[in-house]
């Protein structure tokens, strides 16, 4: 039966989003979640608590009930701190990152670095897929893979994604279209920030740092950062 509910979980849920969770855990949540809403419904109905044709009967109604509550689960419920670890993997990292990208690059004609760079990334996740969009006030950049990912060893938390650079057209004849990828590390305690680096198809590399700033979406870069 184990097997059957796991292989159930995996349609519904897809192969992607039971990375999310702790698996032989969500397989248990499910089985005794069915278990209880095949109860509930036999009580509304009126129906004996007995294994018997009638009760097999409401098997599909105890089936759709779960496929909601499932459903609603994946949309919003996955977020409530009481599903953190036990359950849910990953953290909510839903929301605006403010920092700084320091590039090692150099400019070839004064043999100086650059300053560092004020940057935003907006990070939208849901129950599985993420993606993450990085916005200076020279260009922007949007994810093409991403991922969150958890070390079984240390039980680190970092963000991985690739992406494709858009500089404004003023800009460009210096810092032209480009492909990239970042690694980030997750640090939650004793604030929320992320750390890494990135590299690019320029054969350029750099530092990121950010820290939690919002659960607002932004969409462009902002004048006042």
């Amino acid at each position: 039966m184990a097997e059957k509910v796991y292989g159930g979980c995996v349609g519904l849920f897809g192969l992607g989003m039971m990375d999310t969770v702790k698996k032989e855990v969500f397989l248990w949540v499910c089985i005794v979640l069915m278990l209880l809403i095949w109860v509930a419904v036999l009580q509304l109905t009126g129906t004996p608590l007995s294994i018997n044709w009638e009760a097999v009967k409401k098997l599909p109604d105890v089936v759709t009930i779960f496929v909601i509550v499932s459903f609603a689960f994946t949309k919003w419920f996955w977020r409530m701190p009481i599903f953190k670890d036990w359950l849910v993997r990953f953290p909510d990292l839903q929301g605006t990152w403010e920092g700084e990208l320091q590039s090692t690059w150099i400019n070839p004609e004064t043999k100086q670095g650059i300053p560092p760079l004020r940057m935003i990334l907006v990070i939208r996740q849901t129950f599985s897929p993420i993606s993450c969009t990085l916005f200076t006030k020279e260009s922007e950049s949007y994810s093409r893979a991403a991922q969150i990912a958890v070390e079984d060893d240390t039980g680190a938390i970092s963000v991985s994604y690739n992406y494709t650079n858009r500089s404004k057209a003023t800009i460009r004849h210096r810092s032209p279209i480009h492909d990239g990828a970042a690694h980030l590390r997750v640090v939650m305690l004793p604030s929320r920030m992320l750390e890494g680096e990135y590299w690019t198809g320029r054969c350029t590399t750099g530092q990121m740092k950010l820290r939690f700033s919002s659960r607002q979406l932004l969409e462009s870069f902002p004048d006042n950062i």
